[in-house]
This record gives structure tokens, sequence and C-alpha cells, in this order.
């Protein structure tokens, strides 16, 4: 069975979707597997957020999860909705301590080196960087990494298709999420073929690696 974080190197993208409408769910499921990206994360942004998730959820082909959590509330709406993992903006041991209970896993959001710290003494691993263009982009990233050579990142926020090249390049992120290849507004005019063409260039772009087998 392969972990999360070797499944997120397998992907290397994460779409992150915020969208309010259930009954676009099908379409845009379609469309990423018909991309080649069966991967999904749904921010708790929208009213319609766990409607949304639930309906994804029913396609045994793709991986979704719940963005935007912050509170352990959150943590045990997102598992009922049928997430498979959780992403927060934050730090928050209590999100951190219901995923570990509930055993789902969990990307908690760093901006700092102190965050990474309280990450890393939770045993955690791999954590999403974020804002991370508002945060100083690639070059933070690489300051933080020399500090903390055993942890991977993911970064998200501001990244674009034509910035996720570099961050890709660089061998401390595992993957990169966002939502240019999802935008909000083609989601809600459920205009599904040209999402289909927009993860299908991602995906040519940064080809998926198969995921590796946890020992």
């Amino acid at each position: 069975m392969a972990t999360f974080e070797s499944l997120l190197g397998w992907t290397r993208l994460v779409p992150v979707i915020v969208l309010d409408d259930a009954a676009r769910a099908p379409g845009l499921a379609r469309a990423l597997k018909d991309g080649g990206l069966p991967i999904a994360e749904v921010t708790f942004r929208s009213p319609g957020a766990e409607d949304v998730m639930r309906a994804l959820a029913r396609d045994p082909g793709l991986l979704v999860g719940a963005g935007t959590v912050r509170t352990r509330g959150q943590v045990d709406r997102a598992v009922d909705a049928g997430a498979q993992f959780v992403v927060s903006p934050g730090f928050s041991p209590a999100v951190v301590d219901r995923c570990r209970e509930v055993g789902i896993p969990v990307l908690p959001g760093v901006s700092t080196a102190t965050e990474i710290m309280a990450a890393s003494d939770a045993g955690l691993r791999t954590v999403k960087f974020f804002p991370a263009e508002a945060c100083g982009g690639l070059p933070t990233i690489k300051a933080l990494a020399a500090a903390f050579p055993d942890l991977a990142f993911v970064p998200t926020g501001g990244i674009t298709a034509e910035l996720a090249a570099d961050y890709l390049g660089f061998p401390a992120v595992v993957a990169v999420g966002g939502s240019w290849m999802v935008p909000p507004a083609m989601l809600a005019a459920g205009e599904f073929g040209r999402i289909t063409e927009l993860v299908a260039s991602a995906v040519s772009l940064f080809p998926p690696r198969p995921p590796v087998a946890d020992p």
C-alpha cells in the first residue's frame, strides 16, 4: 500500500477546488480523470463544499481531500463526507490530533520555522507551505529545507502553471497545489471540456510518477 506522501509524489499536482454546486461534481470528476489527474482538494470555503466532497467521493477512481480545515468539527464533517485526506491552512494541534484519532492523513499549513518545528515535533514529515508566493516562494522553501532536510513541502497559494515547474524542480517539494487548472469560474459554469484541457496540459508538463509502496 502506498503512503499518502508517496501518492502526492505520484500526482505531483493537487487541484484546489472551490465549488458550491454538487450537481457539477460528476462533470468535474470526469474532467480530472480524463485529464490524467485523479485527485481533488475541496476547500471548506463555500456552503456547499461538503455536498461537493460527498458527490466526488462516490467516484472510486478519485482521491478526494478536504481543504481549509481549521477545527476538529470540520475534520469530522470531512470524514463523514468521504474525504480521504485533510489539508489545513495552518498548523493546529487539535486538527492534527483529530485526524490521527480518526485515521486520516493530514497536511498542515506552515510558513515559518517555528511552525515547521511544531509540525515536526508532532511527527509530521510532509507539510503544506502556505501562502507560498506571499511568503517568499521557492527561495523561502530552499532556506527552510536547508534547516529541515528531513521534511517535504507542498507549496500552495499563488502558484501558476509557469511557477509550478520551478517549485517541482526542487527536491524538497513533493507536489504543488493550485487552482489554475480548475478555475472557480469555469467550475461554476460547468466548462468541463476546458478544464479537462487545462488538467491534461498540466499533467503533460509534470507527468505523474509511480507511487512508492509502504514498506
